[in-house]
């Protein structure tokens, strides 16, 4: 898999329509969700290729990743007179480049397609890097391809249209990419309080990102490193489904104070700065309410990570701030011990 093309953009109007060119196609499709057919698409309609391009719009939230959206999305397509020349512009937050990319990448074996990511968490994590996919069976991303855009715009001209929830959902990778990267942006981040954002800071989340992409593209080996949070987070966020649904990013956040936990016990990640980002993550996440009841659902959604090998549950653990530990296990018990303290602290 190549570099992914990532543009960062002062000018959509502009780079939209020369990204959109190069890809030399015959039939053009928008992919955007509810909300972001309202709030966003206006911005990008000065296009003209977008004005009269296709329009697809589908269900906001993650519960709408499913199998029946994307059949709603490939018959859009299929009714479209979509050809393996034609172009998908996914114009959303993480669902919607998840969904999108993965039904433009299963469409007649493959189309083109462009992701504009309209959320922060979006911009640094999920369109870029080639994963895509849908939830399937109760189960985060249980279905999916790796697959590249043709390209990746970003433009914190989208920042304006988010609440202060879903900035702080994006956060949260932000944050996973400083503890997996250096000590000195994770730094930056935790004494943020006011939580802004520039260009530079998402830049710089996305370059982690890339590198560690670049070097493993399919997740054999170091790309298990973004996976930092999310083995106990996807469980997390699973188990929300079923209840009052969360961000991702929050279901992250509460999964890196577990995994921060297990890097302490496991590896040796220095105390004190577990308990500063535990700190920040509860002045700013909260909690999420889980009973010791719980715990037996969330080990067996955790069974089903992509990353496990034989049954046994997988993890990046932290030795320190870049020093990173993959196929890292713990026995049901550590585990145990890592949901009590994140319920404790």
């Amino acid at each position: 898999m190549e570099r992914q093309k990532v543009v960062f953009s002062d000018n959509l109007s502009k780079i939209l329509k020369d990204e959109i060119a190069a890809c030399e196609y015959d039939r053009l499709f928008v992919l955007t969700d509810v909300n972001t057919g309202r709030l966003c698409l206006p911005m990008a309609e000065n296009v003209e290729a977008i004005r009269d391009a296709r329009k697809i719009t589908i269900g906001a939230g993650d519960s709408q990743k499913n199998i029946e959206t994307i059949s709603q999305v490939w018959r859009c397509l299929q009714e479209g007179g979509a050809t393996r020349h034609s172009l998908m512009v996914n114009l959303g937050g993480g669902m919607v480049t998840d969904l999108g990319g993965f039904a433009a990448s299963t469409f007649k074996r493959g189309i083109k397609f462009i992701n504009i990511p309209t959320t922060l968490l979006s911009m640094v994590d999920a369109s870029v890097g080639g994963k895509t996919g849908i939830n399937f069976g109760g189960l985060k991303n249980e279905i999916g391809v790796f697959s590249n855009a043709n390209s990746v715009i970003i433009d914190s001209v989208f920042l304006t249209t988010m609440d202060h929830e879903n900035i702080l959902s994006g956060y949260a990778e932000m944050l996973k990419h400083a503890l997996i990267s250096n000590e000195q942006m994770w730094s930056e981040l935790t004494s943020n309080e006011e939580l802004t954002i520039d260009n530079a800071q998402i830049a710089d989340s996305v370059a982690v990102k890339q590198r560690i992409v670049l070097n493993d593209p399919t997740e054999n080996g170091l790309r298990k490193a973004l996976n930092f949070g999310h083995t106990i987070g996807h469980a997390f966020e699973s188990l929300a489904l079923k209840r009052k649904p969360i961000l991702h990013g929050y279901a992250v956040a509460y999964g890196i104070v577990c995994e921060l936990y297990l890097s302490c016990v496991k590896t040796e990640f220095p105390t004190d700065k577990m308990r500063q980002t535990v700190k920040f993550i509860n002045e700013n996440y909260g909690r999420m309410e889980i009973k010791c009841s719980d715990y037996p659902e969330l080990l067996e959604m955790m069974s089903h990570d992509k990353k496990n090998v034989a049954g046994t549950i997988n993890f990046t653990l932290l030795s320190g701030f870049g020093n990173i530990r993959i196929d890292q296990t713990a026995s049901a018990e550590e585990i145990k011990e890592a949901l009590d303290f994140y319920r404790e602290n």
